[in-house]
This record gives C-alpha cells, structure tokens and sequence, in this order.
C-alpha cells in the first residue's frame, strides 16, 4: 500500500486543491492550511490522518467481507470508480445515483435481475422469437438498464457502507445512507459538509489524478483486510 504518511504523495496528485474561500463550508476550516492563488488548500497532515481513519475502518469491513458501494457521478471519477471497485468485486454507480437505490433496494434488485435475464436471453439468442422491432425495443431497454444498474450486479443485499467521491454532489445518496444507518466514507473538497459524512476524507474531489490515488488507497486498505482474515 502506499504511504499515507508520504506528504509529497498526496501532494503529487493535487491533493491539497480545494475552491475559492466564497464556496467553503464552514466544516471543512479546521482542514484549511493556507491560500494559493485564491485557491484555499488543504493541511495534508490532516488529509493523511483522515485517509488513515477511513482506510482502518474499510479494513476492518473487509475482514468480515462487507460489502462497500463506490459512487462517483463526476467525470473525472466515472472511469476510477468503475476500475477501481470493479478490481476488488464491490458494487459501483459511475454516473447518476438513482434514488432509492438504498432505501427501495429490492426494487432496484428487480431492476438488475431484469438485466441479468434479457443480456442472457440475448446472449443465448433467446430472442431470435420476437420481430425485429421488438428486439430493438428490447435492445434499448437492456443499454438502459446497463447504464444505471450494471454496477450493481454483484450488489446482492444493502452494502454495510458507501464510498462516494463529493458527498455535496451525491447528496442523495448520503441521505439515503444516513436513513438507512449506513456508514459513509467520503471524498470532500472544501464546499462539503463533512459533519454529514462518517468518514470524511478531506481532499481535492476535482481532479482526476486526486480522485484516482484515493480510491485505489480505499481498496488496497480492503485487500489487506482480505489477507487479515
């Protein structure tokens, strides 16, 4: 795992980057070095304690294999969300959340069962029955249900907490958690409200490299919860 303690690596990837002072919540000030450029920045011996909190926490989960939900809408995080969660077999949302997601979640398991049966009707050529208007009338509701429901495929019950990257942007699916008492891990950059998030990581949620480091962080911490077992 690489180390949290590395203040140059944080660095590296632009960790220290928040927004403007005008967009700052009042949460996130204890959290604030200093100005650049009108750009506050973040204290990444803060940022690094932060990491290192969440990363036991997710640690912990591991080796009783909970089931973490990464969500990140952004397109700077769609492609690291997908990669990452795929390459440790945890559910994934990398576009919009759909609501309900947590607190209506056996209709959203229809929803992915309805998936997994038309792709396998499809695969099996299963469908060769229907016109070829119908088929195209299938075809786009199977591209439908991938984009919002693909990720969740291997998502057999409630995750026991979610990861997402900017809580202040997937808002819905923080309060979903909460109703749910479901732990939250989170990326937050200087406009979030970090008093929402169980597990604040405050950090640049912007940038792409940023975004990237810190999701490989969370699941290199549930692979070595993995080898603890």
């Amino acid at each position: 795992m690489v180390n949290t303690n590395d203040i140059e690596t944080l660095a590296g990837v632009g960790a220290q980057f928040g927004f403007v002072k005008s967009r700052r919540h009042p949460s996130t000030k204890p959290f604030i070095f200093g100005v650049k450029n009108k750009i506050e920045i973040f204290d990444l011996e803060k940022t690094q304690e932060s990491l290192a909190t969440a990363c036991e926490f997710v640690k912990t989960l591991a080796e009783k294999n909970g089931v973490i939900l990464f969500i990140g809408g952004k397109n700077e995080s769609v492609g690291a969300v997908t990669t990452v969660a795929s390459s440790i077999n945890m559910p994934f949302v990398a576009g919009r959340f759909i609501g309900g997601t947590l607190t209506n979640f056996p209709e959203i398991k229809k929803r992915v069962e309805k998936l997994e049966t038309l792709t396998s009707q499809k695969e099996k050529g299963e469908l060769s029955k229907y016109t070829k208007k119908e088929r195209l009338l299938i075809d786009r509701e199977i591209e439908k249900l991938k984009t919002f429901f693909s990720g969740l495929s291997v998502m057999k019950r409630v995750p026991d907490a979610i990861f997402v990257v900017d809580a202040k942007r997937e808002s819905i699916a923080v309060k979903e958690a909460h109703t749910m008492h479901i732990p939250v891990i989170a990326l937050c950059g200087t406009d979030n409200n970090l008093n929402e998030v169980t597990y604040p990581i405050p950090a640049n949620d912007s940038s792409k490299a940023s975004i990237e480091f810190f999701l490989r962080e969370i699941a290199k911490a549930y692979q070595a919860g993995l080898l603890k077992k």
